[in-house]
């Protein structure tokens, strides 16, 4: 991912940051500066598991930047990742359960979330948006998903149950299984 965004930084965002500074230039405006970051954060690290987020921001004019946040789990004894439905199993069915959590944290404090966030957490819920944390899973929404930009990146933490597994429960306990 850092390499796929150095590459799109160094051609697209490159090419578009010199076609504006030739424009400004030109037309006596002030140059706008371009801003690119990647940052990474591990949430999760026991017996074989490996939960990390990056997030990925970029300025290239206007009222603020953009962030895009992507994850990865990976079980260290198998060399795979970890998908959300080995973590959860509830009833009636693993997104029902977990849309159901979303909705009952944001009717919390809705008024930072679109009004319709109910059909907006159902409509944007990605399986892959998600990380481990030694609380529970965390499952993330995209800017402006659900909630304005002020809101930032919204965060849901559903705690380890009966139905949502601590990921270390995946480690196999004999490394020849």
């Amino acid at each position: 991912m850092a390499y796929d965004f150095k590459n799109y930084c160094e051609t697209y965002m490159f090419g578009m940051a010199i076609m504006q500074y030739k424009e400004a230039i030109e037309h006596g405006f002030p140059v706008r500066v371009f801003d690119a970051v990647m940052a990474y954060e591990p949430t999760y690290l026991g017996s074989c598991i490996f939960s990390i987020y990056f997030d990925r921001y970029q300025y290239t004019g206007g009222a603020h930047g953009n962030t895009i946040r992507a994850s990865q789990t990976w079980n260290l004894s198998t060399c795979q990742t970890v998908k959300l439905n080995e973590l959860v199993n509830c009833l009636p069915n693993n997104r029902t359960y977990i849309l159901t959590q979303v909705a009952a944290q944001i009717e919390k404090n809705p008024d930072i979330y679109f009004e319709n966030y109910i059909e907006l957490i159902a409509e944007s819920f990605n399986e892959n948006s998600f990380y481990c944390t030694p609380n529970g899973v965390v499952i993330y929404y995209q800017q402006y998903d659900i909630a304005p930009y002020s809101s930032g990146i919204r965060e849901f933490l559903i705690p380890y149950s009966n139905c949502v597994k601590n990921p270390s429960k995946l480690c196999c306990k004999n490394s020849s299984k």
